[in-house]
């Protein structure tokens, strides 16, 4: 741990190249929180044939840490075909209900603290899913393979958070992109719908940028739904330590999560 008088310390989140699960999670490794014993917390989420990798690396020259979620690709997480006879079948993929991630969050051995936090960021991203395609939450189903690496990174940053023990949560404006996006339902506008609701729904501040991409994600933005507490940094504080999260995609932004401990002067 950190040390330090806990009441006065805050955790401030700086998203000018805006954020994603990843690049908080990254961020939060790189302020303290002991890479063995989250990987062995990960370990026991009940979802098969994936690996942690926590590197350096270094974005626009600066050094960084990256959090990679190595899912194992197999039937069930993939359409795949197969010939019988003369005939060609398709097996769809298979889905995640909002049922089974919950009952995952609950399985995986964590502090009732941190699934509490990972519940709420899913809860976030589940309502803000209903709310785009018009039906419930719990009729939101996600693909097991993205659902995958989503759940992966927010019981993360549950299980970050709650280790670093910071009570609040200073945001900076989001920071997001512009253009046209691919996902699995086909072309969508940036923010994409997703992310737009949470937004919206949890009165965040946006800043749009001319960078033709997707800065922000939605877990990103379900996350800083869930643990923001204000928008205004204290008007005297000192930096105790700083944490830097690096992104996977490449834009005209350095692509980074920089994450700062700070403590509030009296």
């Amino acid at each position: 741990m950190l040390g330090g008088d806990k009441i006065k310390q805050i955790l401030y989140l700086e998203c000018y190249s805006g954020i994603s699960g990843d690049m908080l999670v990254a961020a939060l490794i790189d302020l303290g929180v002991p890479q063995e014993k989250l990987i062995k917390a990960l370990k026991t989420i009940p979802i098969k044939d994936f690996e942690i990798l926590i590197t350096k690396v270094k974005k626009s020259c600066v050094l960084a840490t990256d959090f990679n979620v190595i899912l194992k690709e197999n039937s069930h997480d993939h359409d795949m075909q197969y010939l019988h006879g003369n005939k060609k079948y398709q097996i769809k993929k298979a889905k995640r209900s909002f049922k089974e991630i919950n009952k995952i969050i609950e399985e995986t051995n964590i502090s009732t603290k941190a699934k509490q936090i990972a519940k709420k960021i899913f809860n976030i991203l589940a309502l803000a899913e209903a709310e785009v395609h018009g039906i419930e939450p719990k009729d939101v189903c996600f693909h097991s393979f993205k659902a995958s690496d989503e759940i992966i990174d927010i019981i993360a940053i549950a299980y970050a958070l709650d280790y670093l023990k910071l009570n609040e949560v200073v945001v900076s404006p989001l920071y997001e992109g512009s253009g046209i996006i691919r996902c699995q339902h086909g072309f969508i506008p940036v923010p994409s719908p997703a992310t737009l609701n949470i937004i919206k729904s949890h009165n965040l501040n946006l800043h749009l940028t001319s960078i033709a991409g997707e800065l922000v994600t939605p877990t990103g933005a379900a996350a800083v739904a869930a643990i923001k507490t204000s928008d205004k940094l204290p008007d005297n504080y000192n930096i105790v330590k700083v944490g830097m999260g690096a992104g996977k995609r490449k834009y005209e932004t350095a692509g980074i999560l920089r994450a700062m401990i700070i403590e509030r002067k009296d």
